[in-house]
């Protein structure tokens, strides 16, 4: 008997964070945008708590999470404000 393996293919995101209390960035990963910000903007992450209010600046759609922890770490190596600020600026979010 063979059987047909489904793949159900779950949308990430990359996204970048503001927090103009602290003026700095916050780069991260997940596959639910809408539940990650609530969860930055209540302080329910240790690292960007300190931070609150952050606002949403930055945003790009990845096919699956591996490639969106991908790109995230790709854009933490550069360690660059001038890069982070120059995805924001070519997003036009």
């Amino acid at each position: 008997m063979y059987f047909r393996a489904l793949f159900f293919l779950e949308i990430a995101w990359i996204y970048i964070l503001h927090s103009s209390k602290l003026t700095k960035y916050y780069v991260g990963a997940c596959t639910d945008l809408g539940r990650r910000l609530y969860e930055h903007s209540i302080g329910h992450s240790k690292f960007t708590a300190s931070g609150v209010p952050w606002a949403l600046v930055y945003r790009e759609e990845m096919l699956d999470l591996p490639a969106a922890k991908k790109r995230e770490l790709e854009i933490k190596k550069k360690k660059s404000r001038l890069y982070i600020e120059s995805l924001i600026q070519e997003s036009g979010l």
